[in-house]
Protein backbone atom coordinates (compact mmCIF):
# COMPACT_ATOMS: atom_id res chain seq x y z
CA UNK A 1 0.00 0.00 0.00
CA UNK A 2 2.90 2.28 1.06
CA UNK A 3 4.70 1.40 -2.12
CA UNK A 4 1.77 2.21 -4.18
CA UNK A 5 1.29 5.90 -2.62
CA UNK A 6 5.20 6.27 -3.23
CA UNK A 7 4.92 5.06 -6.36
CA UNK A 8 1.68 7.64 -7.06
CA UNK A 9 3.06 10.29 -5.84
CA UNK A 10 6.64 10.26 -7.86
CA UNK A 11 4.50 9.96 -11.31
CA UNK A 12 2.56 13.08 -10.86
CA UNK A 13 3.86 15.71 -12.96
CA UNK A 14 7.65 16.41 -12.63
CA UNK A 15 7.60 15.31 -8.95
CA UNK A 16 9.84 11.94 -9.87
CA UNK A 17 11.93 13.52 -11.99
CA UNK A 18 13.15 16.01 -9.34
CA UNK A 19 13.47 13.93 -6.69
CA UNK A 20 15.89 11.78 -8.94
CA UNK A 21 17.72 15.37 -9.52
CA UNK A 22 17.36 16.40 -5.28
CA UNK A 23 19.31 12.93 -5.12
CA UNK A 24 22.28 13.38 -7.88
CA UNK A 25 22.65 16.24 -5.15
CA UNK A 26 22.61 14.39 -1.85
CA UNK A 27 24.88 11.78 -3.20
CA UNK A 28 27.39 14.60 -4.31
CA UNK A 29 27.48 16.18 -1.19
CA UNK A 30 27.69 12.77 0.67
CA UNK A 31 30.57 11.91 -1.24
CA UNK A 32 31.95 15.28 -0.82
CA UNK A 33 31.72 14.46 3.16
CA UNK A 34 33.43 11.14 3.25
CA UNK A 35 36.18 12.23 0.78
CA UNK A 36 36.67 15.74 1.05
CA UNK A 37 35.11 17.38 3.71
CA UNK A 38 36.84 20.29 3.64
CA UNK A 39 34.39 21.40 1.02
CA UNK A 40 32.01 22.24 4.25
CA UNK A 41 34.28 24.39 5.81
CA UNK A 42 32.18 27.36 6.66
CA UNK A 43 33.18 30.67 7.92
CA UNK A 44 31.69 34.31 8.80
CA UNK A 45 34.38 37.56 8.48
CA UNK A 46 33.08 41.04 8.63
CA UNK A 47 29.45 39.97 8.75
CA UNK A 48 30.09 37.56 5.51
CA UNK A 49 29.56 33.78 5.03
CA UNK A 50 32.30 32.01 3.04
CA UNK A 51 33.02 28.29 2.34
CA UNK A 52 32.70 25.95 -1.03
CA UNK A 53 29.33 25.37 -0.39
CA UNK A 54 28.76 29.86 -0.60
CA UNK A 55 31.12 29.50 -3.92
CA UNK A 56 28.97 27.07 -5.64
CA UNK A 57 26.26 28.78 -5.03
CA UNK A 58 27.64 32.12 -6.33
CA UNK A 59 29.30 30.38 -8.92
CA UNK A 60 26.34 28.89 -10.27
CA UNK A 61 24.23 31.92 -10.85
CA UNK A 62 25.56 32.97 -14.25
CA UNK A 63 24.00 28.95 -15.35
CA UNK A 64 20.87 29.47 -12.74
CA UNK A 65 19.73 32.71 -14.61
CA UNK A 66 20.02 31.53 -18.02
CA UNK A 67 18.44 28.31 -16.84
CA UNK A 68 15.05 30.10 -15.55
CA UNK A 69 14.64 31.60 -18.88
CA UNK A 70 15.64 28.85 -21.04
CA UNK A 71 12.91 26.44 -18.69
CA UNK A 72 10.06 28.36 -19.95
CA UNK A 73 11.73 28.26 -23.64
CA UNK A 74 12.00 24.40 -23.66
CA UNK A 75 8.50 24.57 -22.28
CA UNK A 76 6.95 26.13 -25.10
CA UNK A 77 9.04 23.04 -26.89
CA UNK A 78 11.53 25.68 -28.05
CA UNK A 79 15.49 25.94 -28.23
CA UNK A 80 17.85 29.04 -27.41
CA UNK A 81 21.31 28.28 -28.09
CA UNK A 82 22.52 31.78 -28.29
CA UNK A 83 22.40 32.56 -24.78
CA UNK A 84 25.44 32.61 -24.20
CA UNK A 85 26.90 35.10 -26.84
CA UNK A 86 23.85 37.28 -26.07
CA UNK A 87 25.76 37.47 -22.07
CA UNK A 88 28.57 38.54 -23.64
CA UNK A 89 26.30 41.42 -25.36
CA UNK A 90 25.86 42.91 -21.91
CA UNK A 91 28.33 42.78 -20.70
CA UNK A 92 30.34 44.53 -23.94
CA UNK A 93 27.66 47.34 -24.07
CA UNK A 94 27.77 48.10 -20.66
CA UNK A 95 31.71 48.05 -20.31
CA UNK A 96 32.32 50.04 -23.63
CA UNK A 97 30.19 52.63 -22.49
CA UNK A 98 31.35 52.63 -18.90
CA UNK A 99 35.24 52.85 -19.57
CA UNK A 100 35.47 54.50 -22.96
CA UNK A 101 32.16 56.95 -23.23
CA UNK A 102 32.38 57.43 -19.42
CA UNK A 103 28.66 57.07 -19.25
CA UNK A 104 27.05 56.74 -15.48
CA UNK A 105 26.99 53.02 -14.26
CA UNK A 106 23.27 52.91 -14.22
CA UNK A 107 22.82 53.85 -17.93
CA UNK A 108 25.10 51.85 -19.04
CA UNK A 109 23.42 48.55 -17.45
CA UNK A 110 20.17 49.58 -18.65
CA UNK A 111 21.82 50.09 -22.07
CA UNK A 112 23.57 46.74 -21.97
CA UNK A 113 20.16 44.83 -20.49
CA UNK A 114 18.14 46.00 -23.19
CA UNK A 115 20.56 45.65 -26.05
CA UNK A 116 20.50 42.07 -24.59
CA UNK A 117 16.77 41.77 -24.29
CA UNK A 118 16.03 43.59 -27.97
CA UNK A 119 18.43 40.17 -29.38
CA UNK A 120 15.64 37.88 -27.53
CA UNK A 121 12.41 40.05 -29.16
CA UNK A 122 14.31 39.30 -32.29
CA UNK A 123 14.70 35.60 -31.73
CA UNK A 124 11.02 35.63 -30.81
CA UNK A 125 10.09 37.27 -33.96
CA UNK A 126 11.72 34.91 -36.15
CA UNK A 127 10.28 31.82 -34.27
CA UNK A 128 6.99 32.79 -33.37
CA UNK A 129 6.26 35.43 -36.43
CA UNK A 130 8.33 34.37 -39.22
CA UNK A 131 8.16 30.55 -38.23
CA UNK A 132 11.97 29.80 -38.22
CA UNK A 133 12.98 27.08 -36.27
CA UNK A 134 14.05 27.69 -33.10
CA UNK A 135 17.42 25.90 -33.25
CA UNK A 136 17.82 27.53 -36.99
CA UNK A 137 16.90 31.15 -35.48
CA UNK A 138 19.26 30.98 -31.98
CA UNK A 139 21.81 29.84 -34.01
CA UNK A 140 22.39 32.07 -36.40
CA UNK A 141 21.76 34.69 -32.86
CA UNK A 142 24.83 32.58 -31.75
CA UNK A 143 27.08 33.78 -33.99
CA UNK A 144 25.32 37.14 -34.85
CA UNK A 145 25.42 38.41 -30.85
CA UNK A 146 28.95 37.21 -30.59
CA UNK A 147 29.98 39.69 -33.51
CA UNK A 148 28.23 42.39 -32.22
CA UNK A 149 29.75 41.91 -29.25
CA UNK A 150 33.03 42.04 -30.63
CA UNK A 151 31.91 45.29 -33.27
CA UNK A 152 31.16 47.36 -30.27
CA UNK A 153 34.61 46.27 -28.20
CA UNK A 154 36.56 46.81 -31.38
CA UNK A 155 37.96 43.30 -31.16
CA UNK A 156 39.64 44.39 -27.75
CA UNK A 157 39.59 43.06 -24.42
CA UNK A 158 38.61 45.86 -21.86
CA UNK A 159 39.74 46.11 -18.57
CA UNK A 160 37.76 47.83 -15.74
CA UNK A 161 38.24 49.03 -12.42
CA UNK A 162 34.90 50.59 -10.61
CA UNK A 163 33.86 49.72 -7.55
CA UNK A 164 30.02 49.54 -8.27
CA UNK A 165 30.27 47.64 -10.66
CA UNK A 166 32.32 45.20 -9.47
CA UNK A 167 29.92 44.89 -6.47
CA UNK A 168 27.52 42.88 -9.02
CA UNK A 169 29.31 39.53 -8.77
CA UNK A 170 31.85 40.06 -5.95
CA UNK A 171 29.59 42.18 -3.33
CA UNK A 172 27.48 40.81 -0.51
CA UNK A 173 24.24 41.57 0.77
CA UNK A 174 22.52 39.87 4.23
CA UNK A 175 26.04 38.11 4.56
CA UNK A 176 25.60 36.41 1.14
CA UNK A 177 27.52 36.83 -2.32
CA UNK A 178 25.41 39.34 -3.75
CA UNK A 179 24.67 37.36 -7.21
CA UNK A 180 22.88 35.18 -5.10
CA UNK A 181 19.91 37.87 -4.19
CA UNK A 182 19.98 38.68 -8.22
CA UNK A 183 18.85 34.83 -8.39
CA UNK A 184 16.46 34.77 -5.42
CA UNK A 185 14.43 37.51 -6.45
CA UNK A 186 14.38 36.57 -10.47
CA UNK A 187 13.55 33.00 -9.38
CA UNK A 188 10.77 34.30 -6.65
CA UNK A 189 9.54 36.85 -9.46
CA UNK A 190 9.28 34.50 -12.39
CA UNK A 191 7.89 31.15 -9.97
CA UNK A 192 5.05 33.73 -8.52
CA UNK A 193 3.94 35.20 -12.50
CA UNK A 194 4.19 31.54 -13.84
CA UNK A 195 2.50 29.73 -10.93
CA UNK A 196 -0.09 32.16 -9.40
CA UNK A 197 -1.20 33.73 -12.89
CA UNK A 198 -2.39 31.50 -15.97
CA UNK A 199 0.94 32.47 -17.74
CA UNK A 200 2.43 28.82 -16.25
CA UNK A 201 -0.87 27.00 -17.96
CA UNK A 202 -0.74 29.14 -21.18
CA UNK A 203 3.33 28.29 -21.11
CA UNK A 204 2.79 24.58 -20.78
CA UNK A 205 -0.37 24.21 -22.99
CA UNK A 206 1.64 25.70 -26.27
CA UNK A 207 4.60 23.20 -25.26
CA UNK A 208 2.29 19.93 -25.19
CA UNK A 209 0.00 21.29 -28.15
CA UNK A 210 0.06 24.73 -30.00
CA UNK A 211 -2.77 23.92 -32.30
CA UNK A 212 -5.27 23.20 -29.56
CA UNK A 213 -3.81 26.04 -27.89
CA UNK A 214 -4.55 28.39 -30.40
CA UNK A 215 -7.93 27.25 -31.15
CA UNK A 216 -8.59 27.45 -27.32
CA UNK A 217 -8.09 31.39 -27.43
CA UNK A 218 -4.51 31.14 -26.47
CA UNK A 219 -2.17 34.02 -28.45
CA UNK A 220 0.51 31.23 -29.04
CA UNK A 221 2.39 33.61 -30.85
CA UNK A 222 2.81 36.10 -28.57
CA UNK A 223 3.97 33.39 -25.54
CA UNK A 224 6.66 31.81 -27.60
CA UNK A 225 8.14 35.55 -28.75
CA UNK A 226 7.25 36.66 -24.70
CA UNK A 227 9.51 33.73 -23.49
CA UNK A 228 12.55 34.58 -25.98
CA UNK A 229 12.75 38.42 -24.53
CA UNK A 230 12.84 37.10 -20.79
CA UNK A 231 15.31 34.41 -21.97
CA UNK A 232 17.68 37.22 -23.38
CA UNK A 233 16.72 39.64 -20.10
CA UNK A 234 17.90 36.52 -17.95
CA UNK A 235 21.44 35.90 -20.25
CA UNK A 236 21.85 39.94 -20.19
CA UNK A 237 21.90 39.37 -15.90
CA UNK A 238 24.17 36.81 -16.09
CA UNK A 239 26.70 38.69 -18.44
CA UNK A 240 26.75 41.54 -15.84
CA UNK A 241 28.08 39.17 -13.31
CA UNK A 242 30.24 36.84 -15.34
CA UNK A 243 31.99 40.62 -16.26
CA UNK A 244 31.58 41.97 -13.47
CA UNK A 245 33.11 38.95 -11.56
CA UNK A 246 36.86 38.70 -13.90
CA UNK A 247 36.91 43.37 -14.38
CA UNK A 248 37.08 42.52 -17.89
CA UNK A 249 35.25 42.47 -21.06
CA UNK A 250 36.10 39.31 -22.66
CA UNK A 251 34.00 39.23 -25.99
CA UNK A 252 35.82 36.58 -27.52
CA UNK A 253 34.72 34.09 -24.40
CA UNK A 254 32.45 35.57 -21.59
CA UNK A 255 29.28 32.93 -21.64
CA UNK A 256 31.21 30.55 -24.33
CA UNK A 257 29.58 27.14 -23.53
CA UNK A 258 27.16 28.29 -20.48
CA UNK A 259 24.21 28.11 -23.16
CA UNK A 260 24.78 24.07 -23.07
CA UNK A 261 25.10 24.22 -19.01
CA UNK A 262 21.76 25.77 -19.10
CA UNK A 263 20.01 23.59 -21.08
CA UNK A 264 21.55 20.35 -19.28
CA UNK A 265 20.55 22.56 -15.87
CA UNK A 266 16.74 22.36 -17.74
CA UNK A 267 16.93 18.74 -18.50
CA UNK A 268 18.93 17.66 -14.88
CA UNK A 269 15.55 19.50 -13.17
CA UNK A 270 13.08 17.45 -15.21
CA UNK A 271 11.74 19.67 -17.58
CA UNK A 272 11.24 17.64 -21.18
CA UNK A 273 12.89 19.19 -24.20
CA UNK A 274 9.45 17.78 -26.05
CA UNK A 275 8.00 20.79 -23.69
CA UNK A 276 4.89 20.77 -21.67
CA UNK A 277 4.99 20.90 -17.81
CA UNK A 278 8.27 22.44 -16.13
CA UNK A 279 10.17 23.22 -13.13
CA UNK A 280 11.76 26.23 -12.39
CA UNK A 281 12.56 24.59 -9.13
CA UNK A 282 14.35 21.61 -11.23
CA UNK A 283 16.54 23.91 -12.74
CA UNK A 284 18.25 25.47 -9.71
CA UNK A 285 18.98 21.95 -8.42
CA UNK A 286 19.80 21.30 -11.83
CA UNK A 287 22.65 24.37 -12.22
CA UNK A 288 23.71 22.70 -8.48
CA UNK A 289 24.41 19.84 -9.82
CA UNK A 290 26.54 20.72 -12.58
CA UNK A 291 28.33 23.11 -10.25
CA UNK A 292 28.56 20.96 -7.55
CA UNK A 293 30.18 18.14 -10.09
CA UNK A 294 32.80 20.25 -10.70
CA UNK A 295 33.33 21.92 -7.63
CA UNK A 296 34.21 18.04 -6.57
CA UNK A 297 36.30 17.14 -9.74
CA UNK A 298 38.62 20.34 -8.92
CA UNK A 299 38.86 19.90 -5.43
CA UNK A 300 39.88 16.04 -5.80
CA UNK A 301 42.68 17.59 -7.66
CA UNK A 302 41.87 16.35 -10.83
CA UNK A 303 42.90 17.53 -14.55
CA UNK A 304 40.57 19.80 -15.35
CA UNK A 305 40.47 18.61 -18.93
CA UNK A 306 38.83 15.81 -17.20
CA UNK A 307 36.08 18.08 -16.54
CA UNK A 308 33.22 17.69 -18.83
CA UNK A 309 33.91 14.81 -19.77
CA UNK A 310 33.01 13.20 -16.57
CA UNK A 311 30.21 16.28 -16.13
CA UNK A 312 28.96 15.09 -19.60
CA UNK A 313 28.77 11.19 -18.33
CA UNK A 314 26.83 12.39 -15.06
CA UNK A 315 24.41 13.81 -16.73
CA UNK A 316 23.72 11.40 -19.57
CA UNK A 317 23.28 8.93 -16.48
CA UNK A 318 20.58 11.44 -14.32
CA UNK A 319 18.67 11.53 -17.90
CA UNK A 320 18.94 7.90 -18.24
CA UNK A 321 17.31 7.64 -14.36
CA UNK A 322 15.21 10.30 -15.35
CA UNK A 323 13.14 8.24 -17.82
CA UNK A 324 10.89 5.71 -17.10
CA UNK A 325 11.13 3.92 -19.82
CA UNK A 326 14.75 3.33 -19.29
CA UNK A 327 13.87 2.13 -15.77
CA UNK A 328 10.97 -0.28 -16.72
CA UNK A 329 13.50 -1.95 -19.21
CA UNK A 330 16.42 -2.05 -16.51
CA UNK A 331 13.77 -3.45 -14.27
CA UNK A 332 12.72 -6.08 -16.85
CA UNK A 333 16.43 -6.74 -17.32
CA UNK A 334 16.70 -7.41 -13.78
CA UNK A 335 13.70 -9.52 -13.13
CA UNK A 336 14.50 -11.82 -16.02
CA UNK A 337 18.75 -12.57 -14.99
CA UNK A 338 17.05 -13.39 -11.70
CA UNK A 339 14.58 -15.73 -13.01
CA UNK A 340 16.92 -17.51 -14.78
CA UNK A 341 19.19 -17.90 -11.59
CA UNK A 342 16.37 -19.09 -10.33
CA UNK A 343 15.35 -21.57 -12.71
Amino acid sequence: MKASKFKRFMSQGNVGKLMWSVLALALLLVFNALFTPVIFNMKIMDGHLFGSLIDILNRATPVMLMGIGMTLVIATGGIDISVGSVSAVSGSFTTVLLVVYGLPLAYCIVVGLAVATFLGFWNGFLVARVGVQPIVATLIMLALARGIATLFAGGQTILFSNRAYEFIANGFLFGLPFPITIVAVVFVGTALLTRKTALGLFVESVGCNPVASRYSGINVRSIKWAVYVFTAFCAGMAGLINTSNIKVADVTRSGEGLELDAILAVVIGGTSLDGGKFSLAGTIIGALVMQTLTTTILTRGMPVEFTRVIKALVVVLIILIQSESFRKRMRNLVWRKAHEVAS
